[in-house]
């Protein structure tokens, strides 16, 4: 692929060093009342399961606190009553009260997990497809400056390490906060003075949570960037362009040491990650088992200073109670610990998702069908030369005009003072026509190829199509007039029928098979032996080059567009693979308005009109013998050629 595109490595390794600002982000801390405001967006479409969820949260933590205070009356009012002697009715009714209650509350808690799992990884679901879909939305520059290997671990990694924040947030602030209000409230009832002791350390442990949380969330967006660094290294040498290049290059060896020591960095990250905060819990699980005992003490020394409240079955039932808040506020701290914590995965997942797409449609775009209508008295309308139909056509369209006036470029990550790819590019293809762009490697001809279906966005002029500058026309319905097929054919790992109707899902097996016929490729598709059936490997490794190109020709003709753009589309072939798939190339043109990027002056000397780009500018323009009448820069690419022939 030719052109300034293809030669500033786009999509290539990315140093890490690229990534500098995004680990500044990750480093800091997001405030939680912002991060909890932007996960209760995510929930706000499953209000209703939520209610319902909320309802049996509140029904159990209220639940919670009654086994307790049962607990008391069985001491002070079944075994130990005033009486001395066991109240039998009394003690029987309390614990099949207490049963009831275990059996209810387990009931609730069984509903109140399913419907937080169905929340929770239905929102965790969604922000997936949501992430998916706007990434889909952004312009081609911003896949080629990031790794996909990082795009991918943002899908995967991140949005399932905030599963546990989305599933069980909600049902734990909840249910953990009514638990604590009546507890407490429990708990004063029981003994105000015994309240105060159980309590007074809880301020220095909410201190203590804070800062373990912030070291925490700083370590994890340190470990996902190791993983989306691991992702990208696995996704770029596992692939099987990946290996062909490590096996040709001998570098098996240092792509093993490389994943290695990101591997070592990861390892690294996941046992600090690990082990952060748990001196934090230590010193929780150290003050939860000391209070009871404490408490005794405490009770002890109020029974010997008289008090009459303080009795066994109180002493029991507190200590019990008691649990009931100190694990729900230790709940609660957690979850304050896992906001913070996953603060840096979703701050990486709401980057992504703020990040606005530099292309997009105008409010009064049009569709091209319409621009079409508007431009049927133009120019290129009345002068459009009379192409017979492609095959498979079911109408005469001599398809689109396309014109760029005074157009310059310049890609997004260029130089300050960098050299304009594109700059003051003026011509006009009718429609119908066969149009070719030629010149040295680097000139811009691929350039030109990515504004036109408005890939990258002109840095200034204007690019028509059918009459209307592309900025006016809706996306979907331009891209959908243009085919393309490129020097470098993707497939995807399935069958040759199912990579045909990637182009048109609903395409019959008829309809593939006449594609097919017009590329030049129905009959060595027959003789495999699974036929339209044939698994074509990843990226179609299971094919020859040229029986991918006339795949990917049959695709184009089976999306039947009425512009046709050829990048190169024979360059990487041999003279045999050539000549067939040239073949299919003449037939795919007839009655489209053709655009062929050429390094192979031969294929296009029969072509309507050339134009010679050289150093970003257009500088001659004509059929083949007026390109070599004049003996310009076109004349003395075709001598080089035709004598490196000889």
């Amino acid at each position: 692929m030719s052109g300034v595109g293809a030669g500033r490595g786009h999509g290539g390794r990315i140093g890490r060093g690229d990534y500098a600002a995004q680990r500044k982000l990750n480093a800091q801390t997001p405030r939680v009342d912002h991060l909890v405001r932007r996960i209760g967006d995510l929930f706000r479409p499953y209000r209703g399961r939520l209610v319902l969820t909320a309802a049996l949260v509140l029904l159990s933590a209220a639940l919670s606190v009654v086994p307790p205070l049962l607990t008391q009356r069985v001491f002070d009012d079944g075994l130990f009553p005033a009486s001395g002697r066991i109240n039998v009715p009394v003690l029987i009714t309390l614990v099949i009260a207490m049963v009831v209650l275990f059996v209810v509350s387990g009931v609730f808690g069984v509903w109140q997990t399913w419907l937080t799992a169905t929340v929770g990884n239905r929102v965790m679901g969604a922000l997936r497809v949501r992430l998916f879909t706007h990434l889909q939305a952004m312009e081609l520059s911003f896949f080629t400056r990031t790794k996909t290997g990082v795009i991918q671990s943002r899908l995967q990694n991140d949005v399932g390490g905030v599963a546990g924040v989305l599933t069980n947030t909600v049902s734990s602030v909840l249910g953990n906060t009514v638990q604590v209000i009546a507890a407490f409230v429990a708990m004063v009832l029981l003994n105000w003075q015994l309240t105060i002791v159980a309590l007074v350390l809880m301020p220095f442990l909410v201190i203590a949570q804070r800062r373990v949380g912030q070291v925490r969330a700083r370590i994890a967006g340190a470990t996902q960037e190791s993983l989306s660094e691991l992702t990208a290294i696995t996704q770029e040498t596992l692939s099987v362009s990946g290996i062909l290049l490590a096996k040709s290059f001998n570098r098996r060896r240092s792509e093993i040491a490389r994943y290695a020591d990101e591997n070592e960095t990861q390892i690294g990250l996941q046992v600090r990650q690990a082990m952060s905060g748990q001196w934090f819990f230590a010193m929780v699980q150290v003050f939860l088992s000391s209070i009871p005992a404490i408490v005794y003490l405490i009770a002890g020394w109020l029974i010997t200073g008289g008090a009459h409240n303080v009795t066994a079955g109180t002493i029991v039932a507190f200590t019990t109670v008691q649990a009931r808040l100190l694990f729900p506020l230790l709940g609660l701290m957690r979850v304050a610990l896992d906001l913070q914590t996953s603060g840096a995965l979703f701050a990486r997942i709401f980057e992504y998702l703020d990040l606005k797409p530099a292309i997009t449609d105008r409010e009064d775009a049009v569709s091209v069908t319409t621009a079409e209508e508007e431009c049927r008295t133009d120019r290129f309308e009345t002068r459009a030369p009379q192409a017979s139909p492609a095959p498979g056509r079911s109408d005469h369209r001599p398809g689109i005009g396309i014109a760029f006036e005074d157009v310059v470029f310049r890609y997004p990550d260029a130089r300050e003072g960098e050299r304009a790819t594109l700059d003051g590019v003026s011509f006009a293809i009718e429609p119908g026509q066969f149009a070719a762009f030629v010149g040295p490697s680097g000139a811009g001809k691929t350039t030109i190829s990515y504004l036109i279906p408005r890939f990258y966005e002109a840095s200034a002029g204007v690019v028509r199509f059918a009459g209307r500058d592309v900025r006016e026309l809706r996306g979907e319905s331009l891209v959908s007039h243009i085919g393309i097929v490129s020097q470098e054919t993707y497939l995807f790992h399935a069958s040759i029928a199912e990579n045909l109707r990637y182009a048109r899902p609903r395409a019959t097996d008829a309809e593939l098979e006449a594609a097919c016929r017009a590329a030049n490729i129905h009959e060595t598709i027959s003789s495999f032996p699974d036929g339209y059936d044939t698994l074509v490997g990843e990226r179609g490794y299971r094919l020859s080059g040229g029986e991918k190109q006339r795949i990917a020709i049959a695709r184009v003709l089976l999306k039947d567009p009425e512009v046709l753009i050829l990048d190169e589309a024979t360059s990487a072939l041999d003279s045999v693979s050539e000549r067939v798939v040239q073949q299919a190339l003449d037939s795919a043109t007839s009655g489209r308005t053709t655009i062929a990027i050429a390094h192979r002056l031969s294929t296009i000397v029969a072509a309507d009109v050339i134009f010679v780009i050289d150093g970003g500018r257009l500088v001659e323009s004509g059929t083949h013998p007026e390109l070599l009448a004049l003996g310009g820069v076109y004349a003395r690419l075709y001598t080089q050629q035709v004598q490196a022939a000889v």
